[in-house]
């Protein structure tokens, strides 16, 4: 069986490289979708009785591990020097350096290399991450799915 949960976060990143308007400073409300497959739990009493795993705590999960660390924060590739020089030099701001260029298809795959080691087998239901889609726009994603 597969769930999904969705969560929004806002979040400002640039691509130094591309060749449009995505070279500058901006932002986006991006859009994450959580799919995880596991057995329906089949246990009288059980809260979670039904359920592959409970919203909520699908929900909390990932707001404690990557959305509430990625909400209102500035997504910056760490090679980007100039630019994180400048965040870094704000006092109090929420910068995120990462180890790879802020597209959808990395932010996409560096969400399911968090979120893997958190969503696994929690309730003995062979529990683990599908698939994690991130909307940068309503009309662009990027899908990075678990192989094999």
């Amino acid at each position: 069986m597969l769930i999904t949960r969705r969560l929004e976060f806002d979040a400002g990143h640039r691509i130094p490289d591309h060749k449009s308007q995505c070279r500058h400073l901006h932002g986006h409300r991006y859009a994450i979708e959580i799919t995880l497959a596991g057995d329906i739990i089949q246990r009288d009493g059980d809260a979670a009785n039904g359920m592959v795993m409970d919203f909520s705590e699908v929900k909390a999960l990932a707001r404690q591990h990557l959305v509430d660390r990625w909400d209102h924060a500035f997504l910056v590739y760490a090679g980007d020097e100039p630019v994180l020089r400048f965040l870094q030099s704000l006092p109090d701001h929420k910068t995120v350096a990462l180890d790879c260029i802020p597209t959808a298809e990395n932010l996409a795959r560096e969400a399911f290399r968090i979120l893997d080691a958190v969503y696994r087998d929690t309730y003995g239901n062979h529990l683990r991450l599908q698939q994690v889609r991130l909307y940068e726009t309503p009309n662009c994603w990027a899908d990075a799915i678990r192989n094999g």
